[in-house]
C-alpha cells in the first residue's frame, strides 16, 4: 500500500505544472527566471531595500545569484550593521523568493533551529517547525544573522542540512535531499510509518556574521564554515550604500545654501578617512587604530538624514561638533585621550575647528544638534504632532510632522529666568535648565529622524545627576505617548524580550496572539502593536542579547512565534492577519543603562547601529545647587556639600569605582532634606562619610577622603551620647535628645505604625525581642534609620562586619515602631524568579504564588533582604528600579507600579520599605559589589562595633556579676584587636559577637580561667604563631596575662587531663642523640631508639619522645611521653642534642647558601610583614577562586530543573535543566588571562643615606612581603610579576625577573642584599619618570587581562625638576595600564601629588606605612575587575 501511495504522489508531482515565471532577471551575464511565490506575506518589504543602481550592490547581488544558481549557500562577512541583512533581503526581493529569518544570540538552542513543542487542546503534543525547517520544506531562503553570537556547538546542528540537505526531526520525520527522495520513492522502506520529506530544491541559506577578530564573538566552527561560499562586504562601500538608500525630504529650492552643506561634507570625509586609517597595517597606524575605532556602519546615513532635515550652519562651535561626533560614534565617549586628540586634529585640518570636550559639551546651552532648539508643538491628528525647531544662529524655523501618542501633549518647556518648574504626571518636578532643554531637543531631533534612541551615560563613574528618567518621562509627555517600561535583568533571554508562553485552562500551551493583550504579552511586543513608547531600562545588563532586537529597531521587522511576523508595512492589496501584523508607525524605543557596568563592556558597535545615541550631560554646580535649595537646606551647607562632591567625584576613577561609592545628586538631596528637617542635626561630616561608606574604604582612599573633607571645610565633630529610646503615651517612638557640648540637640519623635493599616502583619510579622541592650552608638544608628524610613521615606542598606548586630538592630527598630516585616535571605544560587514569586504546577497549570517581596509590596511592610552581597549582582539589581521609581517588571508579564495603570498591575503600598543587609565590601568577606548596581536609590548606613564606652555598658547589662575592671580590660583589648585588623597586623575583624560570647561563657562558668574562655574565639588561628603572638601581646598590654597557640593549648590540656599518658615498654636508657634509620615503608613506630620519625621514643629524630636533637614528623599519631620521663634526660645528652641541632641548622643554611646572621635578618624582615602577607595572600587566593566560582548554566539536558523553563518541560523540551559550571565571558570581554604586574622600587643613593627614617628598611620589608605572598599562591599562573629598581645610575635594574623567580629563601635574601648594595653604591640622580615609562611600555606588551605598574620613589621633585605634567604623562602613558606612585621621604613632602593624581598618587610620610599602602593599592587594583 505504501509503494502505491508513493507512486501516486510521484505521478501527481509530474503532472503538476511548475510555478509560472513572472519574468526574467538579468544581472550582467546571468539570466534567471523569476517564479511566482506561494505566500506573498513571506516576501521582503520594499521600505529598507538597497538601491539597485548602486554599483557595489549590483556586484554583490550578481555574486549571490551565481551561488543561488549553483545551489550553494552564502556567507556574508560584514562589519556590524544593517547592510548585510538588507542586502540579503534585497536579493530575496529580486528573485521573488520567500524568506525565513533567525537572529542568533547566546540563548538560541536546538529548539529554535529544529522543532519546538506545544500542547494543544485535549493534551495533544504538536511539533512546531522552526524557521530553518520551514525554509527547507518550502523552498525559502533562510537568513541566519549573527553567527558569531551563537554559543559554541549550536551551529553544527545545521551541518547536515547544509551539506546534504538532510535533517532528522523530533516528530519522527526525516528531511532528505531531493535526489535521495526521488530514489526512495522507487523502493519500499519499512512500511508507511517512516515519513520522509523532500528538502525543496530552492532552499538556500544566507549566513551573516562580523569578522572575529576584530569584532567580539565566537570564531567559526571549521566544518560549519566549509559549507559556505564567502563574500566580504567592504565597510566603506557598505556605509556609502546605506547612505545612498536614505530617502531625502523634498526641499524648497534655496532653503539650504551650498555653504551649509559643507559642514556635513567635511564630517563625512572624516568618517571615511577614519575607516581607511583603521585598515592600514603600518605600526604607527596600528597605534592610532587602537585609540580611534572606526565609525559605525550607520554613521553616514544618520549624518545625511540629519543634515537633510536640520540644515547645518556654515560653522559650528566646538561644543556642537563634539555633540555631533558623540551622537554618530557614541563609543568615543569612552575613547582614550589620544583618540579624542587625533579626531580633534582631523577636524582642525578639515577647517571645522577645534573639537570640544567629550564630557562638557552642553551644560549651559539650550540647543541640540546643528544649533537648533525645539520651540513649539501642536497636535495635527491622533497619531501626529508638528514640532517646530528654530536655528538659534539666524532664527530660521523648521516645522516637522512627527509620530505621537494619543494622550494629551505637554507644551514644550522653555527657558525662563528664574527657571520654570514643571510637574510631571507622576509628581516628579523638573527645572527647565539649559542643560535639560538641550537634552530634550536632542531627543526630539532623533525622534524626528525616525530613529529609536539610546541615552549614553557619561564616562566618568561618579557625576551629578543626568536626569535620565525625568528626560524619558518628559519626552513621552511632550509627544503624548503611552509608555511601557521594561526593566531588564541578566536572566532575560532574547526570546523572552519579545514573547511569553502561556498555559491555558486544560493545560494547553500557546503564544498570546495580537488580539489578546494579557499579562503574558511582552511589554515590548505590546508597544510594537499599540504604537507606544517603550523604555528599555538596563540595556547594558543583558549584554549582547540586546542585539537580537537590531532588526526591530533598524527595519521595524521581527519574527515571533509559529510563523508570526511583524513588518513595517504591507504590500499592495495585502491585509494583516493572524500571522502577519504591522508595527505601528508611532512605535518608538528609548534605551537607558543601569550605569553599573563599564561602558567598554556593553557600548558596542552593534548598539551604536541600533539606536541614535544621545550622550547625557550631568548637572553643573549651579543647577545642582538649585535642586538642593528646593529642600530648604541652608545655603552654607549646600555650598559645603557641593564643594566636597566636586572633589570627590573627580577622584573616583573607573579603576576605583568598585572601592569608592558613587556620590550622586540623589545622595546630596537626601542629606539636604535631613538637614532641613532637623536643622540642629547638621553634622554633614558624618552624613557624607556614611553616604560614601568611609568606614570601609582602604587606608589610602580613606586618607584621600579625609583631605578632601578638610579642603571643603567640613570637620569631624565630637561624638554625642544617645540615651535609650522609649515609646510614650502618644504612640510615638521617642529618642531623647543627645548630649553635646553646644547643647543644640533636640529630641526626635517618630510616629508608630498604625495597626489598622495591616492587622494581619501586626499580629504575626512584628519581631519581638526579650532582651536588647541599649548603647549610645546603636541608639544613634536606630534614630538615623528611623528618620530615613519613616520621615524621609527612604530605603536602606546596612553594611558591616560579621557580628556587629545588623539583624538585631533592625529587628529592634521594627519592634519599637510596631512595623511588620518580611524576611528573605539571599545566597549564591538565588535567581530573579525565586526572588519575585514561587511557581507551582497544579493540575498541569503553572500557578504563581506571592513571594515575601510581593507580600511586602502589596501590604506595605518592611522587607529585610539579608546577605545581599552573597547573591549575584544581577539578582540584587532588580531592587534598583523598585527603590528608585517604585517600578519593576515581573517575568510573568505583570508590573509593579506606584499607581495602577492596568488591571493586573501590582501597586506599591505607601508604607513599603526595603532594607538590605550585607557585610562590608572587600576583603575578607569577598562578597559581590552589589552597591554599584543599586545606584543612589538607597540610604547607606555603616554598622560598626560600638565604641569603648558603649561596648562596656552593653556588657555590664549582659553580665552585671563580672567585675567592671575585667570587662573594661576585655573591651579595651578587643578595641585594639580591631585596630590591628585595620592596620594589617591581624587578618580577622573581631566583632562584638565574639566578645559577647566570651562574656556569656564567663558568666555561666566563672571557674574557667580567662585564658581558657578566650581560646573559644582564638583557637581558629592556633596554627598561626605570628597571630598568636600579636593576640597575647594585646591582652598583656591591658593586664590580662594570657598565652595563645599550640603550647598554651597543650598546657591547658595538661592541667585538665592528668591521667592519660603514654609509657613506652622496654629500655628507657639514653645512648646519645642520633637521626635514626629511615623506614622505606613509613610504618608507625612508637618507643625504642631505631627509627627516624617515630613517636614516644628516645635518641632518634621524632616527636613526643626524649633525647633527640631534632623534631621529625612522618604523619602518624603522636605518642607523648610524660614530663617526668623527659626530666630524666641527663645534661650531657641535652648538650649533645643542642650541638647536633646547631650543626643541622648550619647544614640547612649552607644548603640555602645563607649564613646564620642572614637568616636572622631575613626572619626579622619577614616577621614585620607577616600579617600583611597573610591578608594579601588570602585576598589574591580568594580572588582567583571567585573568578573561577561556578554559576548556573541554563538550557542543559541534565542537572536540576530550571524553574524558569517549566512550561517548556511540559511540552517535552529537553533543555530545561541547569547545572553549575564556569561562566563564560561575555562576547567582547577578555578571557581570563594572567594579570601582569611590575613593581618599581627606588634604590637610589638617598634611600641608603637617609635610611635613619626607615625608608630603606620598609622598602626591603615590602619586597619580602611581595615575594613571600606570590610564592605561597596556589595558582601562581594567575599573576605574572616582576620587581625592578631605579637609581641615579639606571631606570631599569632587574631585581626579580619574570623568567627567573626566586626559588627559596636564599634567592629572596639575595634580592634584599642586592637592593641594599645598589643603594649603597649608587650615584646621585633620579630616574623615576623614565623607570615608570619603561615599566608601562614593557608591561603593556604582555597578553594579559589586566596590567599594573606600582612605583615607589623618594625623589625630591623640586630638586630634579619633575613637574606634575611629567608625572601625568607617564602615569597616563597607556590607557590600559593602571599605574600608582607611592612618594616617600622627600617625595612625600609634595602635597600636590594626591591632588593632581587622585587614585594614582600617594604620599606616605611615615615609612612604617609603606607595606600597608602598597598592599592596599595592589588589593584595590586586582579586586576592582
Amino acid at each position: 500500500m505504501g509503494t502505491a501511495n508513493r507512486r501516486l504522489a510521484q505521478v501527481r508531482g509530474l503532472l503538476t505544472p511548475s510555478k509560472p515565471a513572472i519574468g526574467t532577471l538579468r544581472l550582467g551575464d546571468i539570466s534567471f527566471d523569476v517564479q511566482e511565490c506561494d505566500t506573498p506575506s513571506r516576501l521582503p518589504r520594499s521600505t529598507n531595500l538597497l538601491d539597485l543602481q548602486e554599483p557595489a550592490n549590483q556586484d554583490h547581488l550578481r555574486f549571490m545569484l551565481q551561488k543561488y544558481v549553483l545551489g550553494q549557500d552564502i556567507f556574508l562577512v560584514s562589519q556590524p550593521g544593517p547592510y548585510a541583512r538588507r542586502l540579503a533581503m534585497t536579493f530575496c526581493s529580486l528573485i521573488n523568493s520567500e524568506y525565513e529569518f533567525v537572529a542568533l544570540h547566546r540563548d538560541v538552542g536546538e529548539t529554535e533551529l529544529k522543532q519546538g513543542r506545544e500542547i494543544r487542546t485535549k493534551g495533544d503534543l504538536t511539533h512546531v517547525d522552526s524557521a530553518a525547517v520551514r525554509a527547507a520544506k518550502l523552498g525559502r531562503v533562510l537568513i541566519l544573522e549573527g553567527i558569531e553570537k551563537a554559543e559554541r556547538g549550536i551551529m553544527p546542528v545545521l551541518n547536515n542540512l547544509l551539506e546534504n540537505r538532510e535533517m532528522n526531526l523530533d516528530d519522527g520525520t526525516h528531511i532528505v535531499h531531493p535526489s535521495k527522495f526521488a530514489r526512495l520513492e522507487q523502493i519500499d522502506l519499512m512500511g508507511s510509518n517512516v515519513k520522509f520529506i523532500e528538502a525543496h530544491r530552492n532552499f538556500r541559506v544566507i549566513a551573516i556574521a562580523a569578522p572575529v577578530p576584530p569584532y567580539p564573538g565566537h570564531p567559526l566552527d571549521p566544518p560549519f564554515r566549509s559549507r559556505f561560499q564567502s563574500r566580504f562586504l567592504d565597510p566603506i562601500e557598505s556605509s556609502l550604500a546605506l547612505e545612498n538608500s536614505v530617502q531625502l525630504r523634498e526641499q524648497p529650492s534655496g532653503t539650504i545654501s551650498t555653504g551649509s552643506r559643507t559642514v556635513a561634507e567635511k564630517v563625512r570625509e572624516i568618517i571615511l578617512s577614519t575607516q581607511f586609517a583603521t585598515e592600514q597595517r603600518h605600526a604607527l597606524e596600528t597605534v592610532s587604530r587602537s585609540s580611534l575605532p572606526p565609525f559605525p556602519q550607520t554613521a553616514l546615513m544618520k549624518l545625511r538624514k540629519l543634515a537633510d532635515i536640520f540644515p547645518p550652519p556654515e560653522r559650528i562651535s566646538p561644543e556642537q561638533l563634539a555633540m555631533l561626533m558623540l551622537s554618530l560614534h557614541p563609543a568615543l565617549v569612552n575613547a582614550p585621550f589620544m583618540g579624542w586628540a587625533a579626531l580633534s586634529r582631523q577636524t582642525e585640518e578639515a577647517t571645522l575647528g577645534e573639537l570640544g570636550s567629550p564630557s562638557n559639551f552642553g551644560i549651559n546651552r539650550v540647543e541640540g544638534l546643528f544649533g537648533y532648539r525645539a520651540v513649539e508643538s501642536s497636535r495635527a491628528d491622533e497619531s501626529t504632532i508638528v514640532l517646530t525647531f528654530e536655528r538659534i544662529e539666524d532664527g530660521r524655523k523648521i516645522e516637522l510632522p512627527v509620530p505621537a501618542g494619543p494622550m494629551e501633549i505637554r507644551r514644550l518647556p522653555v527657558q525662563t529666568t528664574p527657571l520654570e518648574e514643571y510637574i510631571l504626571k507622576d509628581g516628579n518636578r523638573v527645572f527647565a535648565s539649559p542643560r535639560f532643554l538641550s537634552q530634550l531637543t536632542l531627543l526630539l531631533q532623533a525622534h524626528a529622524l525616525g530613529w529609536d534612541i539610546s541615552l549614553i551615560p557619561p564616562s566618568q563613574p561618579s557625576t551629578a545627576s543626568c536626569s535620565t528618567s525625568l528626560l524619558v518621562k518628559m519626552f513621552g509627555e511632550v509627544l503624548g505617548y503611552e509608555m511601557e517600561d521594561l526593566y531588564l535583568y541578566k536572566e532575560l533571554g532574547g526570546r523572552e524580550l519579545l514573547m511569553r508562553r502561556e498555559i491555558k485552562d486544560g493545560g494547553a500551551t500557546a503564544w498570546v496572539p495580537r488580539q489578546v493583550l494579557t499579562r503574558s504579552s511582552s511589554p515590548l511586543t505590546m508597544g510594537v502593536w499599540s504604537g507606544k513608547l517603550v523604555h528599555l531600562s538596563g540595556t547594558d545588563v543583558i549584554g549582547p542579547t540586546a542585539g537580537s532586537l537590531a532588526r526591530l529597531t533598524q527595519d521595524r521587522e521581527i519574527e515571533l512565534w509559529e510563523e508570526k511576523r511583524v513588518v513595517g508595512q504591507l504590500l499592495d492589496n495585502e491585509e494583516s492577519s493572524e500571522t502577519l501584523t504591522i508595527a505601528s508607525p508611532t512605535f518608538r524605543v528609548i534605551s537607558t543603562s543601569s550605569k553599573s557596568i563599564p561602558l567598554r563592556d556593553w557600548l558596542t558597535v552593534e548598539h551604536s547601529n541600533m539606536f541614535f545615541a544621545i550622550p547625557t550631560q550631568p548637572m553643573d554646580e549651579a543647577e545642582e545647587a538649585r535642586i538642593l535649595s528646593a529642600t530648604d537646606c541652608p545655603a552654607a551647607t549646600i555650598g559645603a556639600l557641593l564643594k566636597f562632591a566636586n572633589k570627590y567625584r573627580t577622584s573616583v576613577s573607573a579603576e576605583s569605582v568598585q572601592k569608592s561609592r558613587k556620590l550622586g545628586t540623589r545622595s546630596l538631596v537626601r542629606i539636604a532634606k535631613r538637614v532641613a528637617a532637623y536643622s540642629w542635626d547638621d553634622d554633614i561630616y558624618a552624613m557624607l562619610c556614611r553616604a560614601v561608606l568611609a568606614d570601609f574604604l582602604p587606608p589610602t582612599e580613606r586618607m584621600t577622603l579625609q583631605e578632601m573633607l578638610e579642603e571643603a571645610g567640613i570637620r569631624r565633630r565630637t561624638a554625642m551620647y544617645n540615651p535609650s529610646p522609649a515609646v510614650d503615651d502618644e504612640g510615638l517612638l521617642f529618642f531623647p535628645e543627645a548630649s553635646d557640648q553646644l547643647d543644640r540637640t533636640q529630641p526626635v519623635r517618630i510616629p508608630k505604625f498604625d495597626p489598622a493599616q495591616d492587622p494581619e502583619g501586626v499580629a504575626s510579622h512584628v519581631p519581638h525581642m526579650d532582651h536588647f541592650f541599649d548603647n549610645s552608638l546603636q541608639t544613634g544608628l536606630m534614630r538615623d534609620m528611623a528618620v530615613d524610613l519613616e520621615i524621609l521615606g527612604e530605603h536602606l542598606v546596612l553594611l558591616g562586619n560579621q557580628g556587629v548586630g545588623k539583624n538585631k538592630i533592625i529587628d529592634r527598630l521594627c519592634q519599637l515602631l510596631g512595623r511588620p516585616r518580611e524576611y528573605v535571605q539571599l545566597h549564591r544560587d538565588t535567581t530573579v524568579n525565586q526572588l519575585l514569586f514561587t511557581m507551582v504546577l497544579e493540575g498541569g497549570v503553572l500557578q504563581y504564588k506571592d513571594s515575601p517581596l510581593l507580600r511586602a509590596i502589596t501590604s506595605g511592610r518592611v522587607l529585610i533582604v539579608d546577605e545581599a552581597d552573597k547573591a549575584p549582582e544581577h539578582v540584587v539589581a532588580v531592587f534598583r528600579s523598585l527603590a528608585g521609581q517604585g517600578e519593576m517588571t515581573l517575568s510573568d508579564g505583570r508590573r509593579v507600579r506606584r499607581h495602577r495603570e492596568r488591571e493586573d498591575d501590582i501597586v506599591v503600598h505607601k508604607n513599603f520599605r526595603l532594607i538590605l543587609l550585607a557585610n562590608r565590601p572587600g576583603y575578607p568577606f569577598l562578597g559581590n559589589h552589589f552597591l554599584q548596581v543599586l545606584g543612589d536609590n538607597f540610604s547607606c548606613h555603616a554598622v560598626s562595633n560600638p565604641d569603648l564606652d558603649s561596648e562596656r555598658r552593653l556588657l555590664q547589662q549582659l553580665a552585671p556579676e563580672i567585675p567592671e575592671d575585667t570587662l573594661l580590660r576585655l573591651v579595651a583589648s578587643f578595641q585594639d584587636l580591631r585596630a590591628g585588623y585595620d592596620t594589617g597586623k591581624l587578618t580577622y575583624p573581631y566583632s562584638l559577637r565574639e566578645l559577647i560570647n566570651v562574656v556569656r561563657h564567663m558568666s555561666a562558668y566563672p571557674g574557667d580561667s580567662i585564658e581558657e574562655v578566650l581560646r573559644n574565639v582564638f583557637d581558629f588561628d592556633a596554627s598561626k604563631p605570628d597571630t598568636m603572638d600579636v593576640l597575647s601581646e594585646v591582652f598583656r598590654k591591658h593586664g590580662l596575662d594570657v598565652n595563645f597557640g599550640l603550647e598554651a593549648a597543650r598546657e591547658s590540656a595538661k592541667k585538665r587531663v592528668k591521667d592519660i599518658k603514654f609509657e613506652p615498654k622496654g629500655k628507657q636508657d639514653l645512648n646519645g642523640p642520633k637521626f635514626g634509620k629511615e623506614d622505606p615503608n613509613n610504618e608507625e613506630h612508637s618507643g625504642g631508639n631505631t627509627w627516624a620519625g617515630g613517636t614516644g621514643g628516645r635518641d632518634t629524630a621524632g616527636l613526643g619522645g626524649k633525647g633527640g636533637y631534632m623534631r621529625l614528623f612522618k604523619g602518624h599519631d603522636i605518642k607523648q611521653i610524660s614530663d617526668e620521663a623527659k626530666k630524666g634526660v641527663p645534661d650531657h645528652v641535652k648538650e649533645k642534642a643542642r650541638e647536633m641541632a646547631r650543626l643541622e641548622l648550619a647544614r640547612r643554611l649552607e644548603e640555602l647558601d645563607m649564613r646564620a646572621g642572614d637568616a636572622k635578618e631575613y626572619g626579622g624582615l619577614l616577621q614585620e610583614v607577616q600579617a600583611h602577607i597573610a591578608q594579601l595572600h588570602d585576598l589574591l587566593e580568594n580572588l582567583s577562586a571567585r573568578e573561577e566560582e561556578r554559576v548556573w548554566i541554563k538550557r542543559q539536558t541534565d542537572g536540576e530543573l530550571d524553574d524558569s523553563r517549566l512550561t517548556e518541560g511540559i511540552t517535552g523540551e529537553k533543555t530545561i535543566y541547569k547545572r553549575r559550571g564556569m561562566e563564560k565571558p561575555e562576547m567582547g570581554r577578555p578571557q581570563i588571562k594572567p594579570k601582569r604586574i611590575r613593581f618599581v622600587f627606588d634604590v637610589s643613593g638617598s634611600m641608603y643615606r637617609f635610611q635613619y627614617d626607615g625608608r630603606l628598611q620598609r622598602s626591603l620589608e615590602t619586597v619580602v612581603m611581595l615575594m613571600e605572598t606570590f610564592d605561597r599562591l596556589t595558582r601562581k599562573d594567575k599573576y605574572v610579576w616582576d620587581i625592578y629598581g631605579h637609581s641615579g645610575d639606571s631606570p631599569t635594574i632587574p631585581l626579580v625577573e619574570v623568567d627567573n623567580q626566586p626559588k627559596g629563601i636564599s634567592d629572596r635574601w639575595k634580592v634584599v642584599e642586592k637592593m641594599t648594595m645598589i643603594s649603597q653604591y649608587a650615584f646621585a640622580g633620579d630616574y623615576t619618570i623614565e623607570a615608570i615609562e619603561k615599566a608601562v611600555d614593557e608591561v603593556s606588551k604582555f597578553d594579559a587581562d589586566d596590567w599594573f605598574v606600582i612605583a615607589i620613589s623618594d625623589a625630591n621633585f623640586g630638586r630634579y625638576q619633575i613637574t606634575a605634567e611629567d608625572l601625568k604623562r607617564v602615569l597616563h602613558r597607556n590607557a590600559k595600564v593602571r599605574t600608582a606612585l607611592i612618594c616617600i621621604g622627600e617625595g612625600a613632602e609634595a602635597e600636590w601629588i594626591p591632588r593632581h593624581f587622585q587614585g594614582k598618587g600617594f604620599r606616605v610620610g611615615d615609612s612604617h606605612d609603606i607595606p600597608k599602602v602598597l598592599r592596599s593599592i595592589l588589593s584595590s587594583f586586582v579586586e576592582s575587575r
